[in-house]
């Protein structure tokens, strides 16, 4: 009998797992980067979390299209990561494809009062560019680390305002109808900390329509915004607002109440500059964030009667893979 290695069958009829096509056919797409088991961690502001099983990185609408095509007939879970300053992946990891929208989805152009933004945008770089254009209305996001994309889909806001004053319209790349579509803001159910936008649907750009500034000093008031920012909320290792503020109330003040500022539970800890962040430290765990956001909800419900809403958005702790959790 013969020593020489087996070599292994190749059979073109063995059915690949629907990511692994889902990845091959990626690969194939110019302006589409792919990545296999990536930690969430260099994704999120918490620099915690698990691995994300699949990661595109996509350059283009053009591309976007072609994935949102080869995407819809695989029913694979899907996360859109933006730059994951709401967002927490559980320590076990996502089992979807992740999409990071780069390259020309960061851009913005602005035409009269019109405001074009990709989804990859920066909202403290778009809320300057319409400032230097002599432009008002959207100062309020230069203190919001998030992208255009990531905004539009939980009508991010702050200072009085929110993306739902000033977005008129969206591209969306739907990866369950396959393909892009403009949706009218009417469309989008705008609320608190929330629109209809599904975790299917990627946010491509966002059209906003401000006005001019005429006299009114809107570099000042970037100014403060970012001074007030920093003045009352903290650095380091977090994703913001934890929990939504309940109605003629804040969160803050209610987890402050509660005593709870500087909680502890294994590597994250309640903040003791504001009460509605979490801070996680290096290397810890996004079990030990989760685990101290339904302590935290716990013992405000217990001392208030307030049950507290997470903002953060969770990936992994509920029966849903990209839903929205209550802590």
């Amino acid at each position: 009998m013969s020593d020489a290695p087996v070599e292994p069958i190749e059979d073109d009829n063995v059915a690949l797992e629907p990511i692994d096509e889902l990845a091959a056919l990626a690969e194939a797409v110019d302006g589409i980067d792919v990545e296999r088991d990536v930690s969430s961690a260099d994704f999120c502001t918490y620099r915690v979390g698990g691995p994300l099983a699949l990661l595109v990185r996509v350059s283009n609408m053009e591309a976007l299209a072609e994935l949102a095509e080869a995407a819809v007939a695989l029913a694979v879970p899907t996360l859109a990561l933006g730059r994951g300053s709401n967002l927490l992946v559980a320590d076990e990891g996502f089992d979807g494809l992740a999409i990071h929208l780069v390259g020309t989805f960061g851009e913005t152009t602005i035409d009269d009062c019109t405001v074009v933004a990709g989804g990859a945008a920066a909202l403290p770089v778009v809320a300057r560019a319409p400032v230097a254009a002599g432009l008002t209305g959207f100062e309020w996001a230069v203190g919001v680390p998030g992208s255009i994309g990531g905004a539009v889909r939980m009508n991010a806001g702050g200072h009085g305002s929110d993306m739902s004053e000033s977005v008129t319209s969206v591209q969306i790349a739907d990866l369950h109808l396959g393909g892009l579509f403009r949706r009218d803001a009417s469309s989008l159910a705008f609320g608190y900390r929330h629109s209809a936008i599904a975790p299917w649907e990627i946010v491509a750009s966002a059209t906003i329509e401000l006005e001019y500034s005429e006299g009114f000093d809107s570099a000042q008031m970037l100014s403060d915004i970012v001074a007030w920012r920093r003045e009352h909320q903290p650095g380091g290792a977090n994703a913001g607002s934890v929990f939504t503020n309940p109605p003629d109330d804040s969160a803050g003040r209610l987890i402050d109440v509660t005593g709870l500022k500087g909680l502890r539970i294994g590597t994250a800890e309640v903040s003791e500059k504001h009460a509605n962040f979490i801070q996680a430290d290096p290397g810890g765990a996004a079990s030990d964030v989760y685990k101290l956001m339904a302590e935290v909800a716990r013992r405000v419900e217990d001392k208030t009667g307030v049950r507290l809403q997470a903002e953060t958005h969770l990936v992994g702790f509920d029966d849903h893979p990209t839903g929205k959790a209550d802590a």
